[in-house]
């Protein structure tokens, strides 16, 4: 598999994208007309860069508004076109996306855009450029690549073919098996982008909402297996406009770009039972084997945990960290770092095969972690995401594997129903993305419906990947750009959150309280019996429910960067309570202030 990466996806200027690219692994680029002009290098020179950073350069992009013109238009769009053949020769390109008119189109003719196109193939035939022609998906008159094919059939050169764009085609509901009816060797290039579902028009959409393959709602894998049964052979190129990429880190986002690749070419693979581009298979998550926080001094989380009626288990025999437990719910608190508040550091997820969840996490780009293990301790394969959270893998049984390394704690913990439900992650705004991707394609999870829930700084974005069966969930919250990073927050679930809660409070927690207007609100909405109704206000406690079930639930105060839930899910309920978030999130900056 060969990629390639325009250079409109990334910030920077024309060097840096060259060199953010080879470092992220890309075998090409498309050179943006405007990069190039705007770079102080040389034509010449960046050819030269190129060569040195092993990047072939696959196409010189875009020429806008050539076809269905008259005469007198014709003639100077071919001038045009003369003066970027030059630029073109000594830059070495030797492929240029020629877009279908959306400006200055007075003729809708086949026959007449074929000609024309015909005649920009024959210009550029001495130099040994080729035109790869792409149809708008708001071009003026020719905005179906169907059309686009007829019309390079009909200019008949050999020097003159199509370039398959995804969001082109897929944002206009076309249906991308036509594309098997195309010859092999005329998809001269291939441009793939994916994007949220949205309502509005195809222009914005595209100029601000592309986003790189697995994050949006196209069907990818289908589409680009419809182009390679065409023979396609040519690299897998992303082309994405996006406000947040432009702005990111180049390298950061370089790599994330890489990666969205890899996921696609693997997942296409996959679907399709072939044998090339196949990375180590997928691994399902089957639970959580552990959370772990992080900070210098964790005293109050110890009493937090004994408050809610967790187990010491014990501290490492040679490490400055412990082991909390709930039933099958596992805290670990880790000393060896500096940080002054505490966070939520990492996660290990249970799977058949540790050794092959990590191996296809770094072909995935993900830096592997190191962690020092000593002679008779489980060694747990892990890589860090992006925002820096490492996540573990382990195929064997917590209890017989890592935690006989933590002494003298419980031997024999209580025999309690608990389990992490969910890990729920606050993500940057300009890292939501990534942090998505990474989600889908090293962890093998698949989003639910995002949700928007208000907030007292704005909307915050939450979008929940999970496995399929909902044994691990992990929420993303995007806070508004100009809002601080979301606090992280660990969800337990138990058989009955009320005794928890009173336990709690007699061991002396404080609960995060909750105003009496909420409970007002509660019983308007609901009907609830109102004995039931007190004993949500006496202990704090939230509910939700729907037609498949009820949620209660409440939370801790906020310790440095983390915080706890308990639940309680009642029938088949499998939401988080939403309509309880802007409560919470509004007492919890009440606490702040």
């Amino acid at each position: 598999m060969r990629t390639s990466i325009a250079t409109v996806c990334l910030s920077g200027g024309l060097v840096e994208k060259l060199h953010a690219c080879a470092e992220a692994g890309f075998d090409g680029v498309e050179i943006m007309d405007a990069d190039l002009v705007a770079a102080y290098e040389s034509p010449e020179e960046i050819r030269a860069l190129c060569a040195r950073l092993g990047l072939t350069i696959e196409l010189f992009q875009p020429f806008r508004d050539f076809e269905g013109v008259d005469a007198d238009l014709l003639a100077d769009n071919l001038r045009r076109a003369e003066a970027k053949f030059d630029v073109m020769e000594r830059l070495g390109a030797d492929q240029v996306l020629v877009c279908s008119n959306v400006a200055t189109a007075t003729i809708d003719d086949d026959a007449v855009m074929a000609e024309q196109l015909g005649a920009l193939a024959d210009l550029a035939a001495p130099r040994g450029i080729r035109i790869a022609y792409e149809a708008l998906a708001w071009g003026r008159f020719v905005d179906d690549y169907r059309r686009a094919w007829r019309i390079v059939e009909l200019a008949d050169r050999p020097n003159l073919g199509v370039c398959l764009d995804s969001f082109h085609i897929l944002s206009r509901g076309h249906d991308p098996a036509g594309i098997e009816a195309i010859h092999g060797e005329k998809v001269f290039f291939l441009q793939l982008a994916d994007a949220p579902a949205l309502s509005m028009d195809v222009l914005s959409w595209s100029r601000h909402h592309r986003l790189f393959p697995g994050e949006g709602a196209f069907d990818l894998t289908r589409f680009l297996a419809h182009v390679l049964r065409t023979g396609y052979r040519g690299p897998l190129s992303l082309e994405v406009f996006n406000d947040t990429f432009r702005q990111t880190d180049v390298k950061r986002t370089a790599a994330h770009a890489r990666r969205s690749l890899t996921w696609l070419a693997d997942r296409t693979a996959v679907e399709n039972d072939w044998d090339t581009s196949r990375l180590s298979p997928a691994q399902d998550a089957r639970g959580i084997d552990f959370v772990e926080i992080a900070g210098a001094e964790l005293d109050d989380l110890d009493e937090l945990l004994a408050q809610l009626g967790f187990a010491f288990r014990g501290r490492h025999r040679r490490k400055p960290v412990r082991l909390w437990t709930y039933g099958d719910a596992r805290i670990v608190l880790n000393e060896q770092v500096r940080d002054e508040h505490p966070r939520l550091a990492a996660f290990g997820l249970t799977v058949d095969d540790a050794a092959g969840a990590a191996e296809r996490a770094r072909a995935l780009g993900a830096p592997a972690v190191f962690r020092r293990t000593y002679s008779g301790e489980q060694e747990l394969r892990a890589v860090s995401a992006p925002d820096g959270t490492e996540v573990f893998w382990n195929d064997r049984a917590a209890e017989g594997s890592w935690i006989p390394e933590f002494e003298g704690g419980v031997a024999e913990p209580p025999a309690l129903d608990g389990e992490i439900d969910h890990i729920n992650i606050g993500s940057r705004w300009q890292d939501f993305d990534e942090a998505i991707l990474f989600a889908h394609s090293v962890l093998s999870l698949h989003a639910e419906q995002a949700a928007e829930v208000p907030g007292p700084l704005g909307l915050v974005r939450s979008q929940v990947m999970r496995t399929a069966d909902g044994v691990v969930r992990l929420p993303v919250n995007l806070a508004p750009p100009t809002a601080p990073l979301p606090t992280r927050h660990i969800a337990v679930r138990c058989d009955d959150v009320f005794e928890v809660a009173r336990r709690a409070r007699e061991r002396g927690m404080r609960f995060l309280p909750v105003p009496e207007n909420y409970y007002d609100d509660l019983s308007a909405r609901f009907r609830l019996d109102q004995d039931f109704l007190s004993r949500l206000r006496e202990l704090d406690l939230f509910y939700d429910r729907d037609d498949s079930g009820e949620f209660i639930h409440f939370y801790t105060e906020t310790v440095g960067t983390v915080f706890l839930e308990f639940l309680e899910r009642r029938g088949a309920y499998d939401g988080y309570g939403a309509p309880n978030a802007p409560v919470r999130l509004a007492m919890q900056r009440a606490r702040t202030r």
